[in-house]
């Protein structure tokens, strides 16, 4: 939805002469959408496979030592992609966040609430994502990927909320203001 309404902006902006000057961001905006819309289908696919993955380690038999082991390596593998997807898909609302705040001023008026509708989706899947991660990161079986990984979550979060506040603000105002800087 966030890749969807980051493109009707884009497309309702294009090709209007009072948004002219606008429209290399708003070009780039509908590129960021688009591929951004594609690779999130994609990571849906993907989470799901990665938790039936888990799902199925987890099931596997633990009566001896070598299926304990086999288990207890095959789930721990499966952790690792059940956060490396989900990991993704804050990394892609984070994109999406940056171009819509690219157009938070530059694009139709009209339109200019849908962008902060898709800011706070953004925001809402980064979070939802990133819990995904955070709850499978002590399944991973390694402390220096689940510390990394744990401050990147932290690190793209805040880019979010900070660019769904600067997004929020410049709705408000409800004016055009200057071109982004080639």
């Amino acid at each position: 939805m966030v890749a969807s309404l980051l493109a009707m902006v884009s497309r309702l902006s294009a090709d209007r002469l009072k948004y002219a000057e606008f429209a290399a961001t708003h070009s780039h905006a509908l590129d960021v959408a688009e591929s951004g819309r594609a690779r999130l289908l994609q990571l849906a696919d993907a989470d799901a496979v990665a938790y039936a993955a888990f799902g199925a380690a987890r099931k596997m038999p633990r009566d001896t030592d070598d299926e304990r082991h086999a288990r207890d390596a095959a789930s721990q593998a499966a952790a690792r992609q059940a956060s490396d997807v989900p990991l993704e898909v804050v990394r892609q609302c984070a994109q999406l966040m940056l171009a819509i705040e690219q157009m938070a001023g530059r694009s139709n008026l009209n339109a200019a609430s849908d962008l902060e509708v898709a800011a706070r989706l953004a925001g809402a899947a980064a979070r939802g994502a990133a819990a995904n991660v955070m709850i499978n990161l002590p399944s991973v079986g390694d402390e220096q990927y689940a510390g990394s990984t744990s401050y990147e979550v932290t690190q793209l979060l805040e880019t979010v909320d900070r660019l769904t506040a600067q997004v929020a603000q410049r709705v408000a105002h409800g004016t055009l203001r200057e071109p982004e800087q080639a």
